[in-house]
């Protein structure tokens, strides 16, 4: 793993870059996680502006909270990773998203990215005032489990979909 790798705020001035970023997880068809990534970035600023509203809680949908966005770069200014941090929880958060949210790429994956994500991550949320940190992952992501564990996650209890899909709770104290 490279070892110099940092979290930054969604730019513009890496729009070629996180559209790589973008269509590689679009030719994997896997599920895009965290949400944020979902988003069609075909306006790119518009999508940058819609992360930084987010951020400062403007035009948020009805039950939405105040989140931030971070991209995990390499010292090439590749994107490895995104990061979503919500500033609270609700109830439905509270059950199934937890405060942070992450995703590495594909072909980035299983080279320690997720584990130095998470704990930049953490750092991040302390700084939003965030001392106790609630994270989950679907039980059969294995690697996410890995991860969450490795950065001091203690479980909770779990929660359980209406499909019968098992969500594990994790809280991390930093």
């Amino acid at each position: 793993m490279e070892s110099r790798v940092s979290l930054v705020k969604p730019t513009v001035d890496l729009k070629e870059e996180y559209l790589s970023f973008y269509q590689e997880w679009l030719d994997s068809k896997e599920d895009m996680i965290p949400w944020v990534i979902k988003r069609d970035p075909s306006n790119f600023e518009e999508m940058v502006q819609f992360l930084r509203n987010n951020e400062q809680g403007q035009n948020l949908p009805e039950g939405w909270v105040p989140d931030s966005t971070f991209w995990l770069i390499n010292q090439d200014k590749r994107i490895l990773g995104v990061v979503n941090i919500r500033h609270r929880l609700n109830e439905n958060l509270l059950n199934r998203g937890g405060h942070i949210g992450y995703g590495i790429r594909p072909s980035e994956r299983m080279k320690g990215y997720a584990t130095k994500l998470l704990s930049l991550a953490l750092e991040k949320s302390k700084e939003l005032g965030i001392n106790k940190a609630l994270v989950v992952c679907d039980e059969e992501n294995t690697g996410s489990f890995k991860t969450i564990v490795n950065n001091g996650g203690i479980p909770d209890s779990d929660f359980v979909e209406e499909d019968g899909n098992v969500i594990k709770r994790f809280w991390i104290e930093k």
